[in-house]
């Protein structure tokens, strides 16, 4: 049940046109994804980012270097990492039961560093707290959880 159900809620959500958050003061909080510009430039936001997940006890398991991957295949872009970030207390909650392993295709969560052609760094992510109201239950707990510490740690970088 809880698969159609997540199912269900993706369609709604593409086929609702769910779009980005722009990077305003006003920021859609029902979006989908959410960004907001950094106040520092590329690398320093990288380095910021890793620190202050380490600093709020998540663990940085892998940061995905895109711009390298995508060179390594002929393509040029411009900078975009990609951190996967998890929190064991958070993760081992879902990951224990089977019944809520179906959100384990959203874990670790990502957050995302780039610059566009404006030169301008950005910060972007899922907004779980939106997709969190669909489950219900440990999911919701934890996912709300994730999201309101995930948060905490980008603060200190975002303009």
């Amino acid at each position: 049940m809880k698969t159609k159900i997540f199912a269900v809620l993706i369609f709604t959500m593409i086929s609702t046109n769910i779009t980005m958050s722009q990077t305003t003061d006003n920021q859609n909080k029902n979006a989908m994804f959410l960004e907001n510009e950094s106040k520092y430039d590329f690398d320093e936001t990288v380095e910021k980012l890793k620190a202050e997940a380490e600093l709020k006890t998540w663990k940085v398991i892998a940061i995905h270097d895109l711009e390298n991957t995508l060179a390594n295949n002929g393509y040029e872009v411009l900078p975009v990492k990609v951190f996967s970030v998890c929190h064991p207390k958070h993760s081992s909650k879902i990951l224990e039961k089977d019944d809520e392993r179906l959100v384990s295709s959203l874990m670790p969560c990502r957050v995302s560093v780039y610059e566009k052609s404006n030169g301008k760094v950005y910060i972007s992510r899922m907004n779980t707290g939106v997709l969190a109201k669909s489950f219900g239950g440990i999911i919701e707990e934890v996912m709300e959880e994730s999201t309101k510490e995930i948060e905490d740690i980008l603060s200190p970088l975002l303009k």
